[in-house]
């Protein structure tokens, strides 16, 4: 199924709806956008030429105009001009090796249950940690730790959701990879419980 939701078509799961390799994502991660948003791989994921790879994690939330800038943005900088001359076409195509091969930052990494802010902004190379939260136009141009909340452009983190005792015991339970029937069972926990309750729950 890709629209989870009866009669709102604007919310897609991503991962029955994605079929380039060069894109993985976890089970009920979603889109939500009032235009187009099956065409999240490109709309959304910008300048993916390859060989980098967008990897998104189950349970995260993808709120309106988000988006991912992959390697292919990159322009060189070590010259006086910046400008992509080789992709004009015509002679300048036969300086083409000065366009290829650019430095990249490898592939961008989101980890689970990680909820993206209305049109925040990923950098190419970022790994973002489970349980993190992006404000809304947050430009991300570093990495994010487990359950850190960042926002503003370049974002900063603004503070974290729990202590890092807590962090800990969260990554160790990954309630995301729990069987989804044992999810369902435990649902009030994992959305408003304690840590001691998801500790008690986990199978």
């Amino acid at each position: 199924m890709i629209h989870p939701i009866a009669d709102h078509p604007r919310v897609v799961l991503l991962k029955p709806l994605l079929t380039s390799p060069l894109i993985e994502v976890g089970e009920f991660s979603y889109y939500d956008d009032p235009d187009e948003p099956t065409a999240f791989a490109t709309r959304n994921v910008l300048y993916h030429y390859g060989p980098e790879k967008l990897i998104i994690g189950k349970f995260c939330a993808i709120g309106e105009g988000v988006r991912f800038i992959m390697n292919g943005a990159n322009h060189r900088m070590d010259g006086p001009s910046t400008f992509p001359f080789p992709i004009m076409g015509g002679s300048w195509s036969e300086h083409v090796d000065l366009i290829t091969g650019l430095p990249g930052r490898g592939d961008t990494v989101i980890g689970n249950d990680v909820w993206f802010g209305y049109r925040s902004m990923v950098r190419p190379g970022v790994r973002i940690g489970d349980g993190a939260i992006l404000a809304a136009g947050a430009v991300v141009i570093a990495d994010v730790p487990a359950y850190g909340v960042v926002g503003g452009n370049p974002a900063r983190l603004i503070r974290s959701r729990y202590n890092a005792e807590d962090v800990t015991r969260l990554l160790s339970i990954a309630w995301w990879n729990w069987p989804t029937a044992h999810i369902t069972e435990h649902l009030r926990i994992i959305m408003s419980g304690t840590i001691d309750d998801l500790e008690k729950a986990a199978p």
